[in-house]
């Protein structure tokens, strides 16, 4: 059977613990598990740090300062968008462009899973690629953040509440549609009371079916 590559792309609530989860997959599918090793790459394109390009993905922008700075190296543009400086900024669409990009490469030349980058949407049109949401109970997320980062109740929520706004902002934006919306995915996943073995055993044992030359 001829060999095809595959991706799965996983997509999770803070807090739920699906970043266990999918290095879990990924090793007892013997494949590669791409994350944060994307931003390093972004670094480097862009001259930014890690911090400097979460931020940025992480601010609501109007669509009008983002067009501006986006197009700013064209006379036109930078007629229309007077306020804008000569020092040319890095914008969130350059970097989702750019990320959306990379993870495309990645999938084109090898099998791996996938955390987060919007890869849900991504790979929408993508026939090899599974798309899973991880969702979890509010008070299972609050302890996971409580342990994970040593913070009290308090700031593990406020904490959730930050990265779930800033996500779906970004979300928003670029794909279109709420990362909420369980039609983005091919499976979703309330991880509230099973543990992290438990659910990559199931979905390994799974995946190898819809894929038979693993």
């Amino acid at each position: 059977m001829e060999k095809r590559n595959f991706v799965i792309a996983i997509n999770r609530e803070f807090g739920s613990g699906g970043r266990e989860i999918a290095c879990k997959l990924g090793n007892l599918l013997g494949v590669n598990v791409y994350d944060k090793d994307i931003l390093d790459r972004l670094t480097k394109q862009f001259n930014l740090t890690v911090e400097e390009i979460e931020s940025i993905k992480a601010k609501k922008t109007g669509w009008w300062g983002d067009f501006c700075q986006y197009y700013r190296q064209f006379s036109l543009s930078r007629e229309m968008c007077n306020t804008v400086t000569e020092d040319r900024e890095v914008t969130s669409k350059q970097i989702y462009y750019a990320e959306a990009q990379i993870l495309r490469e990645l999938a084109e030349k090898e099998s791996c899973v996938i955390i987060g980058r919007s890869g849900f949407h991504v790979f929408k049109d993508n026939p090899s690629a599974l798309k899973i949401f991880f969702i979890a109970d509010i008070n299972t997320r609050v302890r996971h953040i409580m342990d994970q980062f040593a913070l009290d109740e308090d700031a593990a929520r406020k904490r959730i509440e930050m990265v779930d706004k800033a996500r779906e902002n970004y979300t928003k934006t670029f794909a279109g549609v709420s990362r909420y919306d369980a039609r983005n995915y091919d499976l979703v996943i309330n991880v509230s009371h099973l543990t992290t073995d438990s659910v990559a055993a199931f979905l390994a044992e799974n995946i190898r079916k819809r894929y038979p030359h693993l």
